[in-house]
């Protein structure tokens, strides 16, 4: 840990940067925990890592399972009544017979390690590459948000084919959507899309690409 900062200019003012520890290996999301001192983080090789008072422990918390021959680790989220519910959500790739997908875990912090880990929900997204998004956030109605992206594996190699990232305009899957959950993996029974025929009920928007993304307007409540 250090408590080194720097000032850097930016349009319209200054930002003072401070390094809060050092030792991760890429960390791709934080979360807070109350009182302020506590973050978790998770390291994309697939560990959830705690920092105390600025000070890294050095083991982690918890592992993601593999997804075939690799682990990898996304986003992590607390539960909107954390303080009372100990609950930390975890999203990851999952492995099957069909490819991988995302898939949402949660568990119990007690202090030291996550505990009674176990997967609550598993989006139908399966493929054998591109991308899965995978951002999670809960609203101020206390149901998770969670993108799915859009599995495309060959977009970026100059290929026409756009039959996989299509699927993104199908209600029938997951593939390319944000997704709204109870926090316990079910369907919100007033999902836009519950009861339309040929429709997952877990959708909430549709049509996207890749969201890595998502935020709520802190007077309207808007995502």
């Amino acid at each position: 840990a250090s408590a080194a900062s720097e000032v850097v200019e930016v349009q319209g003012g200054e930002i003072r940067v401070v390094t809060v520890a050092n030792g991760l290996v890429h960390p791709w999301s934080i979360a807070i925990l109350p009182d302020a001192r506590t973050l978790l983080v998770a390291e994309r090789p697939g560990r959830l890592r705690i920092i105390r008072n600025g000070t890294l422990d050095p083991e982690p918390i918890w592992n993601a399972p593999p997804a075939g021959d690799t682990v990898e680790l996304k986003w992590v989220a607390l539960h909107p009544r954390f303080a009372e519910s100990s609950l930390v959500y975890v999203s990851y790739p999952k492995s099957g017979e069909r490819g991988t997908t995302l898939a949402i875990a949660r568990g119990r912090f007690d202090g030291r390690k996550l505990v009674d880990v176990r997967e609550i929900f598993a989006a139908d997204a399966w493929e054998t590459g591109g991308n899965m998004g995978g951002k999670i956030l809960f609203g101020p109605d206390e149901t998770l948000y969670v993108t799915v992206g859009d599995r495309d594996r060959l977009c970026c190699i100059g290929t026409d084919d756009n039959s996989l990232r299509m699927k993104a305009q199908d209600l029938g899957n997951h593939v390319g959507k944000t997704l709204r959950l109870r926090d316990d993996g079910t369907v919100p029974a007033d999902n836009p899309f519950v009861g339309r025929a040929g429709a997952k009920p877990e959708v909430f928007t549709y049509w996207h690409r890749n969201g890595y993304g998502l935020a709520f307007h802190p007077d309207t409540g808007e995502l």
